[in-house]
């Protein structure tokens, strides 16, 4: 089922088990953030300034590298980009885009400052609206590896009353899914 996303102006299939995080903390105006109610997995809408520096595939590396270095994951050995292709516009329900990049990756995230470092797959995809001047970035946060020592750890929960991990196809989903219903959204 469509999701409405800022205040109705754009809509997504957003897995289920999603808890939105609103609800719990202020989330800037610009985020749409969605995280899974058993595990550490999220997922986050972004509208951003359109680069117009940085040509397509360019450009979904430079929102990596900004992703990057809000998780305190920019020094070396921290970070890498596994691919990046171009999703097809016919896989996609968001026509106003120029064009739609998916990056996966991998970032070693700590949460809430700690030392202990957790092993992160990033997928992300960015969809180009240089007609709106914005950059709408979708990422889909899944720990792979959870450092026993990082509050992340719920060893002491009932794992048999978890829901399912969200999928990459979940994602998938909520990619082909995001439409756009009011372009006034941009200003």
């Amino acid at each position: 089922m469509a999701r409405p996303l800022f205040g109705g102006a754009l809509s997504a299939t957003i897995p289920p088990s999603a808890q939105d995080i609103s609800e719990l903390r202020e989330i800037p105006d610009n985020q749409e953030v969605f995280a899974h109610r058993d595990t550490d997995q999220s997922i986050i809408v972004e509208m951003l300034e359109y680069q117009s520096h940085v040509e397509d595939e360019d450009a979904a590396k430079y929102h990596f590298e900004d992703v990057a270095g809000s998780n305190k994951a920019s020094e070396p050995g921290t970070s890498e980009v596994r691919s990046i292709q171009c999703v097809p516009k016919t896989e996609l329900s968001l026509g106003q885009c120029s064009s739609a990049w998916l990056l996966t990756g991998a970032q070693l995230v700590s949460k809430f400052n700690e030392e202990a470092k957790n092993t992160v797959n990033i997928h992300m995809c960015l969809f180009r609206l240089p007609q709106f001047s914005t950059d709408i970035l979708v990422t889909f946060n899944d720990p792979v590896i959870i450092n026993p020592l990082s509050s992340s750890n719920g060893s002491d929960g009932d794992a048999s009353l978890a829901s399912e991990p969200w999928t990459v196809e979940d994602f998938q989903c909520a990619l082909q899914s995001l439409q756009l219903l009011d372009p006034g959204v941009f200003g």
